[in-house]
This record gives structure tokens, sequence and C-alpha cells, in this order.
């Protein structure tokens, strides 16, 4: 029979309680558009690390007034790069820590099959009632959105039909619902694995909006805390870009 020895078993005891003593925690805030992946990515995260993200989903805008009121939150993955930037500025994060993780994608979407074409022509011959948009002041797809109707020559046909979402998030049910037949939200809402889910969709070319740079930034209570260090780090690696492409990122 094989028995350990007390100094094995002492071995062991120790480096089970030196892996949780290392595990640690951190809050993320996270911008509505990127919930679907973020979720994938903070599972994966605590598998390969032990070290746990706990997550908050909601508008760019919305996270920033918090910050400032004091929110627990440790990094913040905007929808932008401006308010990291401003953050930073402010004296409330970490600068040397800021990067872009993920560059997102403006798309025009119906849960109906067929009905926009690849040159969105239903927004000028359609016969839609309501078109979803995100609040412009706080959601940077919602201006993107705005910026793209400009660019059209579309924003005084469009306006009267517009529903306003206060974040993506929520722009996305009024389209999915059907409250909204049209609705300009983020690509990773409707796409995974790299095919749109259900639906029809145009994609916005790049050169109809300012581009929609998503950066990360530690804030600085949590400048110390190796979870948000090491989440930092995993977002820039191989499997955790795989799942920000899967669902229409670029880099």
């Amino acid at each position: 029979m094989n028995c350990l020895r007390p100094t094995s078993i002492a071995l062991v005891l120790s480096a089970v309680f030196c892996a949780h003593a290392q595990a640690d925690e951190v809050a993320v805030a996270v911008a509505a558009n990127f919930t679907a992946p973020m979720q994938k990515i903070a599972a994966q995260f605590e598998k390969d690390t032990g070290h746990k993200a706990t997550l908050s989903f909601g508008a760019t805008g919305k996270f920033y007034a918090q910050i400032n009121n004091g929110a627990p939150f440790g990094i913040l993955l905007a929808a932008d790069d401006t308010t990291p930037e401003k953050l930073a500025k402010e004296g409330k994060a970490v600068d040397a820590s800021r990067f872009t993780y993920a560059i997102g994608q403006l798309v025009l979407w119906s849960k109906q099959a067929n009905y926009v074409d690849d040159k969105a022509q239903v927004l000028k011959t359609g016969d839609y009632q309501h078109i979803a948009i995100a609040n412009p002041k706080l959601a940077p797809y919602g201006l993107a959105a705005m910026q793209t109707l400009d660019k059209l020559g579309l924003t005084a046909q469009v306006q009267p039909r517009v529903v306003q979402g206060e974040n993506i998030g929520q722009t996305y049910q009024f389209a999915a619902s059907g409250n909204a037949q049209l609705g300009f939200v983020a690509l990773s809402q409707v796409m995974e694995g790299g095919q749109l889910r259900e639906g029809s969709a145009w994609i916005v070319p790049e050169a109809m909006h300012e581009p929609i740079r998503q950066d990360a930034i530690v804030l600085n209570s949590a400048k110390d805390n190796p979870a948000a260090k090491a989440l930092m780090e995993y977002l820039k690696g191989d499997k955790a870009r795989a799942v920000i492409k899967s669902y229409g990122y670029a880099f």
C-alpha cells in the first residue's frame, strides 16, 4: 500500500492552499455590446487562471457616472476609447493599462429575413414604422448610427421613426421583439461563429462613421489587483481574441 508521508501531505495541502490564496476577483464594467463574448471569455478566464471576473453590463456613459460616484469597479471595458482616456486624465484610472480590446462593427438589422438588403434600401423605401437607435449621447453605437444616417442624407426622413434605447442592449431588444422593424445594433449581438443568427442585415461600411474603438482600462481601485492584471493580459491572448473575432469584432 502506498501512503503519503506527513511531509508529503503537508506539501499537497500547502500547494492547494497557495492556489486558492493566489486566486483573486475583479469587478468588471462591460459595455452592453460586448455581453455575449465577455460571458464566454470570463468563464474561460476563471477556468484557466483561477481568478474570477464579476461582470456588470450597461451603457458606457452610465458606467462613467457610476465610477465618478464611487462604484467599486476594477476594470472598464468601454464601448469607446474616449471614456477610458477621460478617466485616466482625471486621475481615476491607470493610463498605462489602457488598450483597444476590440473594434466594433455597426449593423442595420431586422429580425425579418430578406427585409434588409446589402445596400440598406429599406431605409429609403421600406414601410417600417420604427427603427431602434441607441442614445447617441450615451452609446457610441448610437452616435455611429446617427453619423451613418447623416452620411446617407436620411436623418430628417428617419428621425420621426426612431425609438431610442438607453444602451445598445435595450436597442437590440426593441428590434428583436419586433417593436421596431429595424435597428442599428452591434454586429456582435446578431452574429455568432462568423454567421448571422437570424433575420437580415446590412453591415455598415467603416467609412460611414468614426471607428468604434473599444478600450479597456484598469481603475485605480484595482491597480494592485492580480485578477485585474491577469484579465487585461488574457484579453490580449489568442483564446480571448478567437472569441472576440467570432462575434464580428476587429482589432
